[in-house]
């Protein structure tokens, strides 16, 4: 098969933003490795489908081999996969704690380190991590300690790796969306977290996609931390 065409990995890409952007980069000719839990294959040759949980080290290496044995190459690794529990401080469990490092931190870490390897062969490549605007815009109203941990903790390795990685032709981005409408928000919280945003209505889906194509096609930029939160990070 030839290995013209770029391949992109996804990772939560089973619903939300994932889904989405597995759209959006078939719409622009990608092959893409989508990941999750839950995930199924479907019709498309073109997109591969690997199921699992993303902070097991087995499933980042299961992803990685699939996505070189079936299409050649990874140029862009889009690190979706989240957690967020919202909760006091004091009332984290060692559960609420396990499950967020694994997945937001844990599961970064082994398909990142895996998906460089490739890109560092390759020459060039990208990644982009989705984050959160709570890092840097805390809430009283929304207590997010195990949040501003993790995905703080990606937003400081963006910065990082991507100095680290700046003269060998591979970028590193994130995007730290506020509140996104999707399916993790009952329609209930609606009104109140729209009310978080400076410009009082929910971030869509769209916004965040739009965001991460940009960053694809941004070749002088690497290390941003995208904001795209309805005015959070400029203040209130």
């Amino acid at each position: 098969m030839s290995n013209e065409r770029k391949v992109a990995i996804v990772t939560g890409a089973s619903q939300g933003i994932g889904a989405a952007l597995v759209k959006a980069y078939r719409d622009r000719d990608y092959r893409v490795v989508a990941t999750s839990r839950s995930i199924q294959q479907g019709s498309d040759p073109d997109v591969l489908a690997v199921a699992g949980d993303i902070g097991d080290p087995a499933t980042a290496e299961r992803v990685v081999a699939e996505a070189i044995a079936r299409f050649g190459r990874i140029d862009t690794l889009v690190n979706n996969a989240g957690i967020f529990t919202a909760k006091p401080f004091t009332a984290f469990t060692q559960e609420d704690f396990e499950a967020n490092l694994s997945t937001n931190v844990v599961g970064f870490f082994h398909v990142t380190q895996r998906a460089v390897a490739q890109m560092l062969k390759q020459g060039s490549g990208h990644v982009v991590s989705i984050t959160t605007s709570l890092t840097d815009n805390a809430n009283s109203q929304v207590p997010s300690v195990l949040a501003s941990l993790t995905k703080g903790g990606l937003n400081a390795a963006t910065k990082s790796l991507a100095i680290e990685l700046a003269d060998k032709g591979v970028r590193v981005n994130a995007v730290s969306p506020g509140v996104i409408k999707t399916p993790m928000h009952a329609p209930e919280t609606h009104a109140f977290l729209a009310g978080l945003h400076p410009v009082g209505r929910l971030g869509d889906i769209r916004d965040v996609v739009e965001a991460v194509l940009y960053l694809e096609t941004a070749g002088f930029v690497t290390g941003e931390i995208l904001h795209v939160d309805g005015g959070q990070s400029a203040g209130h």
